[in-house]
């Protein structure tokens, strides 16, 4: 089975959660992001693997409670149960496949993202060049768990009603093609921020192309303004606020307060 070709809400079943609600959105191109919110209970019976089958595709998980599981090889064996924090990840790559065994109740989004997602990603930022994401198992990643703050709204149902899900989807794999990305081919990675970078000999067309991506995201309440300067390239919030006022005049505060969008 291949995770890139089936229905996205596949990912459910793998997880013995087949009733696993599951939103899927295109976000840019042709490339599907998806994302099922799990709550997996542990078997009296033992049946507590999860097996994800080979494909074209990273697999994310942020745990939305404290859990605990092991990787099972691909001999058959499993390795030490291993803590994952509430709000940390374990990104990896469903190349060769991939199973774990449950040791702990299991409640977390999981996100279906293939590399074609990361391609079209990349092209958004040109000077960023093609990269593949390097595994993480445990980490802490503060804007990721906003960017599922605003995710868990849509599969409430409740409360205010949810920012569109594709700009919340870009921005997701914008933050990770940022933070977990590597160059191809084993080039050294570029600054952070690229042709952004306070001090460098930028021309004004990414620059404008940055701003008009900060711009787009300002729109979305969940974000706040430092995931903004994070996931459009730029070394820091401080160094955000100063491009934008010299592009529009205001700050990036301002701008959002007004709607000027």
């Amino acid at each position: 089975m291949n995770l890139v070709s089936k229905d996205m809400a596949c990912v459910g079943v793998c997880f013995g959660t087949p009733e696993a609600p599951c939103l899927t959105t295109v976000p840019i191109r042709a490339a599907t992001f998806s994302v099922t919110s799990i709550c997996r209970e542990l078997r009296a019976d033992g049946e507590n693997d999860v097996r994800l089958p080979a494909s074209e595709c990273y697999f994310l998980m942020l745990y939305l409670e404290d859990a605990e599981h092991a990787d099972i090889r691909a001999d058959g064996s499993c390795t030490e149960r291993r803590h994952f924090a509430r709000g940390t990840i374990c990104l990896v790559d469903l190349a060769d496949g991939a199973t774990i065994r449950l040791h702990r109740r299991l409640r977390s989004l999981a996100f279906v993202l293939p590399r074609t997602l990361f391609s079209e990603t990349a092209e958004l930022s040109p000077e960023t060049g093609p990269r593949r994401l390097i595994c993480r198992r445990g980490e802490a990643d503060p804007v990721l768990c906003n960017l599922g703050t605003a995710l868990l709204a849509f599969f409430s149902g409740t409360g205010t009603a949810p920012a569109p899900l594709r700009p919340v989807a870009v921005a997701i794999c914008a933050h990770l093609l940022h933070r977990y990305g590597e160059p191809f081919g084993g080039r050294d990675r570029p600054a952070q921020g690229g042709l952004m970078r306070e001090g460098s000999k930028a021309t004004l067309q990414p620059i404008a192309a940055q701003i008009e991506s900060a711009k787009s995201h300002l729109a979305n309440h969940a974000l706040s303004l430092e995931d903004i300067a994070r996931v459009c390239g730029f070394d820091s919030l401080a160094h955000l606020e100063k491009v934008f006022v010299g592009e529009t005049g205001v700050m990036p505060s301002a701008w959002r307060r007004r709607g000027l969008h």
